[in-house]
């Protein structure tokens, strides 16, 4: 990547698609025309060649190890993203089986997946923050598990509202637990041994737009019905190592640059997820500095490592904002229109010279016009 583009890039607080790691484009820049060693373009690669096959099999295997996922678990790379997942999900482990699937609505992603929940099977919303706009999530005490659940769903970080599970929920004895983890995937370590099925889009920490990351235990995947559309069943995805249609290969590549990226000049989740609490840290900490100027959305206890949301108080002010922080290349600051305000999204690529910026450009802002 040339000097002056590298000089030309902003600060990008987009929601999603969001930053790629500079060292990962830089990489990706160098292999594209020609991949070393394939004599083409990585994306002009036959997806059933012996090349692309080890590059989908090193994404996995890094992704692997960081999550440190064991055999026990399936991990597929699909198309669709998370509107494919939330019809996928209730397709295979609701539809016909008897039950009822509980989900904890705590946001936009939440409350669109049980939509299509809804069209397969009987919908327990054990929970929602609906009545206060969703800025918080549930504690241990707010609902009722059900034993015989076919599975207990939740979205682990609402991007729109900036609310975040700071560990996982409960649920019934036996009961999957389902988990949307699009927006805070690979940012933090979890215990993968908790969860039936975890999925990630990967525009937000893990890569381009394009493929979802699901990790399935494999007992599950015998739920899926012989009977539904062929791509709608983990199974045959799981039995064809995610080639039962021709995979996103371009994206699978990008990922696994990611993945190692994470493993290699990060050291690990542990260290990702320190890096990040002090991103947050540095823009909640002068939200709360000034308290009657930023109006923060989420509940202090549940606010979102990954996606800042705060408000101003008039709409003058907020377009100011907006204005002259893009001045000084810090972008994509809108907040979505449901919420209003100001999302500020730092994930795993956003630098912390970036969120110091932020918090900088935010406490002049606050003292010239508070």
């Amino acid at each position: 990547m040339s000097a002056t583009a590298t000089a030309e890039r902003v600060f990008n607080f987009s929601a999603g698609p969001a930053a790629l790691p500079l060292p990962v484009l830089q990489e990706v820049q160098d292999e594209l025309l020609c991949y070393p060693g394939a004599g083409a373009s990585v994306m002009e690669l036959s997806h059933r060649g012996k090349v692309f096959i080890d590059i989908m099999e090193q994404a996995e295997a890094s992704i692997r190890s960081l999550l440190n996922i064991s055999d026990d678990y399936a991990v597929l790379m699909l198309q669709g993203g998370a509107a494919l997942q939330f019809s996928m999900i209730p397709a295979n482990l609701l539809r016909d089986s008897g039950k009822s699937a509980q989900y904890l609505l705590t946001g936009a992603w939440g409350k669109k997946a049980i939509g299509e929940a809804k069209k397969e099977g009987t919908v327990d919303i054990a929970y929602s923050a609906a009545e206060s706009n969703f800025d918080r999530v549930p504690t241990a005490g707010d609902y009722q598990t059900d034993d015989n659940a076919a599975y207990l769903y939740y979205c682990s970080n609402e991007t729109i509202q900036g609310v975040q599970f700071q560990s996982e929920p409960q649920t019934g004895a036996d009961v999957p637990l389902i988990s949307d983890a699009s927006s805070d995937f690979l940012s933090r370590p979890l215990d993968i041994n908790k969860y039936g099925l975890l999925y990630a889009c990967a525009q937000k920490n893990a890569g381009p737009a394009g493929v979802t990351v699901v990790i399935i235990r494999r007992d599950l995947l015998e739920r899926g019905s012989e009977s539904l559309p062929g791509y709608l069943n983990y199974k045959n995805h799981a039995s064809n190592g995610s080639m039962w249609n021709t995979p996103p290969t371009f994206p699978i590549y990008v990922l696994g640059k990611v993945a190692k990226w994470l493993q290699n000049d990060i050291g690990g989740l542990e260290t990702m997820e320190a890096q990040n609490r002090a991103k947050s840290a540095l823009l909640y900490g002068t939200i709360d500095k000034h308290p009657e100027f930023y109006l923060g959305h989420a509940q202090t206890d549940c606010r979102s490592m990954m996606n800042v949301t705060f408000n101003l108080p008039n709409e003058e002010l907020l377009g100011q904002f907006v204005a002259e922080a893009s001045k000084q290349n810090l972008q994509n600051l809108k907040g979505h229109r449901s919420v209003g305000g100001i999302r500020a999204s730092i994930y795993n690529a956003m630098p912390h010279e970036g969120a110091q910026a932020l918090a900088s450009f935010m406490d002049d802002f606050a003292n010239k016009n508070g």
